[in-house]
């Protein structure tokens, strides 16, 4: 009877092994697949970066409207068109979306 016990208590740590051994090769897997801390510290900069290009395309053409819109205005203020609403307007859209005004620009 001293040999049945030996042998379960043999068995079982066989299997413990067996289940660590699979659970190390998972966790080599997994660390394979993960990205890196480098990785992700470029793929952030990576996105500041094209949003930062973004605004700044984004403000250049809003300013590019905003002299479109203000030149037409200038044009057709003889035809009984008032610019100061007109300016009213874009100076609360400047505020709105935080853009500098016209005239600093």
């Amino acid at each position: 009877m001293a040999e049945q016990p030996e042998n379960l208590v043999l068995e079982h740590v066989r299997g413990l092994r067996a289940d660590i051994s699979e659970i190390k090769g998972e966790m080599r897997t997994l660390k394979a697949e993960m990205a890196t801390k480098s990785d992700l510290r470029s793929l952030r900069a990576d996105v500041a970066s094209d949003l930062a290009t973004m605004q700044k395309d984004t403000r250049e053409q809003i300013v590019g409207l905003r002299r479109a819109v203000i030149e037409y205005h200038s044009a057709v203020v003889g035809h009984g068109l008032i610019i100061s609403e007109l300016e009213e307007r874009v100076r609360r859209l400047e505020q709105h979306l935080n853009l500098p005004s016209l005239e600093q620009s």
